[in-house]
């Protein structure tokens, strides 16, 4: 996309992104999200993604996100345990080794750099 634009993000339909099974620890939590803008050279992402309740592992990238809706615990492997909800802004490091406990079903928007 090459040209300013607004989603409503709370509206905005969403595709199925299936998680590695290696990633749930519990649970049957399923995610969706959409890619709203890449950059050109398909290092910056911005972007809607959602996760129902469950728990699950992930390595992270660089991002920054607000939540919109739903809560969730975010444990760090060598770090803290970070307690999102709505209304929260949260960054992430590239290689952070984390497990998400999602509470209720998460929105959240995104921007990340590869």
């Amino acid at each position: 996309m090459n040209h300013s634009f607004a989603v409503h993000v709370p509206d905005a339909v969403l595709e199925p992104e299936p998680l590695d099974p290696g990633q749930i620890v519990s649970g049957t939590p399923e995610v969706t999200g959409k890619v709203v803008w890449e950059s050109q050279d398909g290092r910056q992402l911005r972007g809607i993604w959602q996760i129902t309740p469950g728990v699950v592992t992930d390595t992270e990238a660089d991002e920054l996100f607000v939540v919109l809706s739903g809560s969730a615990t975010i444990d760090f492997e060598d770090g803290p345990t970070l307690t999102v909800g709505p209304g929260d802004l949260a960054v992430l490091r590239a290689g952070d080794r984390t497990t998400w406990t999602v509470h209720e079903t998460l929105r959240k928007v995104y921007s990340i750099n590869l």
